[in-house]
């Protein structure tokens, strides 16, 4: 089971998709890659970070991440 509340998840699918409904075994897939996107974010911003010699991932950590990762 993952990290992030499915009824989290399957709001902003309704929120961002207008509406749509989504079956449960679709939910886990979105809720697991979610969590994949989340965990190589974080991993990529933290070796920007250390990079740079600093334990304190900062906002541009993350938008060079985000670049980088897609």
């Amino acid at each position: 089971m993952g990290e992030l509340p499915n009824a989290v998840v399957k709001r902003l699918l309704a929120k961002h998709g207008g509406g749509l409904r989504v079956s449960g075994s679709a939910l886990n897939l979105v809720v697991s890659a979610a969590e994949d996107y989340i965990a190589r974010l974080a991993a990529e911003a933290n070796a920007t970070a250390t990079e740079s010699k600093r334990k304190t991932v900062m906002d541009s950590d993350v938008e060079a991440a985000r670049s980088k990762i897609g």
